[in-house]
């Protein structure tokens, strides 16, 4: 398990190595509007967006989702880890800011805390930790589906539909469209080809990869041709990196007191503070391209989302291992 475990991690690094050189890339070899006559990169991750939530819905097991729902009390902490405890330490904040320039720098944050739990790196590293790896596969999986609603929700008190390019009605088009009918589509079809999606689950992996890697290409180089940069004070980027280290140690420590509070097994408050305190790429990645986030921000919104998928995967995998070495309940 521990070797399995390693490779997937070395993967990841790997990953985060490839999020970076795109982001090089979207500086040195821009994605122009001239390029779309050879290559149409927009429509190629409208069709991938798509294809991702097909197959996501493909991947999901009904049965253990079924048969794990008994253990609400860990369900219930994670699902409002994810979706309250996280946009709840974010507001506090709005009142200082609504009115000032680093608005969208704290309302990028919020979107943060507003995207729903990752799926693989959750899974894996309960896993290497030695936690309820069942639960873990239930609430990374059940996170993702209560995210197709919570995350706009949450987005929509501070979005005004008449902001930038931002229309409600083109968002509810586009959840439907490219994320809620694939998973509904996937879940019809899953019966007959889940076989099929689990015997290429590695290159299924991969297209997942490829897809968020093209969203961060294009709007980086979006962002790199229209000079958007050149606005953003370097202090920006100090906050929002501070911010989202601060909020993961706030979630996972809040988590923990209130996993020992119930009385939760040690398998039980691992699964709760690793599941409870992740945000995934992925959603971020495509909710960025389906919520009317303005093109001239939609890196200021992938900026936090990236810094946390990077800081959970380093930390977290370095958490997990050091766990998994013992067996004492006040190491976790």
């Amino acid at each position: 398990m521990m070797k399995t475990g390693k490779l997937k991690m070395d993967k990841q690094n790997i990953f985060l190595l490839l999020l970076v050189t795109m982001v090089i890339a979207g500086k040195i070899i821009p994605f122009r509007d001239g390029y779309n006559q050879y290559f149409n990169l927009s429509v190629f991750i409208d069709w991938g967006i798509a294809a991702i939530f097909l197959l996501y819905g493909l991947k999901l097991n009904i049965r253990e989702i079924v048969k794990d729902i008994s253990n609400w009390k860990l369900h219930l902490l994670v699902q409002a880890g994810t979706f309250v405890i996280f946009p709840l330490l974010v507001i506090p904040f709005y009142g200082l800011v609504k009115d000032s320039a680093y608005f969208i720098t704290w309302l990028s944050i919020f979107f943060l805390a507003s995207l729903p739990s990752t799926v693989s790196s959750s899974v894996v590293m309960v896993s290497i930790a030695k936690g309820n790896i069942t639960s873990a596969i239930f609430n990374a999986s059940i996170s993702g589906i209560i995210g197709i609603v919570m995350t706009p929700l949450l987005m929509s008190f501070f979005i005004e539909p008449d902001q930038g390019n931002v229309n409600n009605s083109e968002i509810i088009q586009q959840l439907l469209l490219k994320v809620l009918l694939p998973i509904i589509l996937g879940l019809l079809l899953n019966p007959l080809f889940k076989n099929l999606v689990a015997k290429y689950s590695k290159v299924i992996a991969e297209f997942d990869k490829l897809i968020i890697l093209l969203i961060v290409y294009e709007s980086f180089s979006e962002a790199f041709v229209q000079n958007v940069f050149a606005s953003v004070p370097p202090v920006v980027f100090i906050i929002i990196a501070a911010s989202v280290i601060t909020l993961f140690f706030s979630v996972y420590e809040i988590l923990k007191l209130i996993s020992g509070k119930l009385h939760f097994k040690r398998e039980d408050v691992i699964t709760t503070t690793f599941c409870g305190s992740k945000k995934s790429l992925v959603h971020g990645s495509l909710f960025v391209m389906v919520l009317g986030i303005p093109e001239d921000q939609k890196v200021l919104f992938l900026l936090p989302v990236m810094i946390y998928h990077s800081f959970q995967l380093f930390y977290v995998s370095w958490l997990a291992n050091r766990i998994e070495k013992s067996s004492r309940p006040h190491t976790i």
